[in-house]
C-alpha cells in the first residue's frame, strides 16, 4: 500500500520532493503537538474538573460550619438567657435571705429583750 502512497512522487523534481518531505515532516511534527496539547487540555480539564469538585466540598463543608455555628450561637444565647434567669433567681433568695436574716435577728433581740424583762 505504501507504494501507491509513494509513486504520485515519481516524476517530480528534487526540489518537489525536498519540499514535499519537510511538509510531511511538518505535519508529522504539528500531529505530534496536536497530540501532546491535547494531552494537555485533558489534563488540565481533569484537574479543574478536580478543584471545581473541591470548592464544592469546600462549599458544603463551608455551609454545614456555618450551620452549626448558628446552632452554636444560639445555644450559647439560651445558656445566656438562663445564667441571667438563674442569676436574677439567686439576687431575690439572696434578698429573701437577708430579709428572713434581718428579722430572725430582730426576733434574737426581742427574745433577749423579753428574757431581761422576764429576769426582772
Amino acid at each position: 500500500m505504501s507504494w501507491a502512497v509513494e509513486e504520485w512522487k515519481e516524476g517530480l523534481s528534487p526540489r518537489a520532493l525536498q519540499k514535499i518531505h519537510e511538509l510531511e515532516s511538518q505535519v508529522d511534527k504539528l500531529k505530534k503537538e496536536r497530540q501532546q496539547r491535547q494531552y494537555q487540555l485533558e489534563t488540565l480539564e481533569a484537574a479543574l474538573q478536580k478543584q471545581k469538585q473541591k470548592v464544592e466540598n469546600e462549599k458544603n463543608e463551608s455551609a454545614i460550619l456555618k450551620r452549626d455555628n448558628q446552632s452554636l450561637m444560639e445555644l450559647c444565647d439560651n445558656l445566656e438567657k438562663a445564667k441571667q434567669k438563674i442569676s436574677h433567681d439567686l439576687q431575690v433568695k439572696e434578698s429573701q435571705v437577708n430579709i428572713q436574716s434581718g428579722q430572725l435577728n430582730s426576733c434574737k433581740k426581742d427574745i433577749e429583750r423579753l428574757e431581761q424583762e422576764l429576769k426582772r
